[in-house]
């Protein structure tokens, strides 16, 4: 299993929208940051498993959300570069990579 990094704006992604789905609903926040640590888990288990959508980078969809978790695989880790919902601003994180 390969250690996991995040780039800053990917957390950011990821507490902007657990904020916005906890004020749709009660526990629906919780519900989304569980569906995407797990996301993150199965992509540190098996990181090839995933794939390659842009040069590089990969995504896993999370289960029940429509986000995707964009990553590139280095030696040493799997660095997440984007939490990126599916249907809105297609590419932004391409300056990312």
């Amino acid at each position: 299993m390969k250690p996991v990094v995040f780039l800053p704006s990917a957390e950011e992604e990821i507490i902007e929208a657990a904020v916005y789905y906890q004020a749709q609903a009660e526990g629906l926040g919780t519900k989304y940051l569980n569906a995407v640590e797990k996301a993150v888990r199965f992509i540190a288990e098996s990181p090839t498993t995933w794939p390659v959508i842009d040069g590089s980078l990969r995504r896993h969809l999370v289960r029940n959300f429509p986000f995707g978790i964009l990553y590139r695989i280095e030696p040493e880790q799997v660095v997440i570069v984007a939490v990126a919902h599916m249907s809105r601003r297609p590419g932004y994180w391409q300056g990312r990579k």
